[in-house]
């Protein structure tokens, strides 16, 4: 593992899980403890995000079955959001649904046209156990409902109708590491 700065200067950078890990389709468990592991835990998904090139990560995505995931991710209008959200709750996806190009770290190097709100809320708490609520439009919005539904277990082909699913899981299957 590597060590990188992440957005508190600090981490480590852990491997990736990709489909086909069981611990992707597990519903992971609330955050109980909130001490120093926690935010160690915290910055080394941010160190692995961005050294995956990635806007957002889900604890599961590195092999730690808890609810968090962390963004730093910019909106339709060019604001950049940084953060993380511990236990987080989905309370908003609404405005209309747009279909876009949507990747994901665990799928590495595909890209399919995902359905997403254009509008979402999510609410948990931050590594001190403070409310957060993170509101997000447009790609913002995206990145959201992505981690969230990491986090229940998802992944965003799960989202893919008709064609658009054929096609993902034909490339999935000839990718060679799923």
């Amino acid at each position: 593992m590597t060590t990188i700065p992440s957005a508190k200067g600090r981490g480590t950078v852990r491997p990736i899980r990709r489909l086909g890990d069981p611990v992707l389709r597990t519903e992971c468990d609330p955050v109980r403890t909130f001490d120093t592991s926690l935010k160690r835990l915290i910055d080394d998904m941010f160190a692995s995000m961005y050294a995956a090139e990635g806007v957002g990560l889900a604890a599961n995505q590195i092999g730690v079955s808890l609810q968090i995931f962390v963004y730093d991710c910019n909106d339709d209008e060019g604001r950049r959001h940084v953060g993380h959200v511990i236990n987080p709750l989905v309370v908003a996806e609404d405005g209309d649904v747009v279909t876009d190009t949507e990747g994901c770290l665990s799928i590495p190097g595909l890209n399919f046209a995902t359905p997403r709100f254009a509008h979402a809320v999510v609410e948990g708490v931050d590594a001190d156990n403070e409310p957060v609520r993170v509101e997000g439009t447009g790609y913002f919005a995206r990145c959201l409902q992505h981690e969230a539904s990491h986090l229940r277990g998802g992944v965003y082909i799960d989202f893919l109708k008709g064609d658009t699913r054929r096609d993902a899981m034909r490339a999935i299957r000839s990718a060679g590491w799923s």
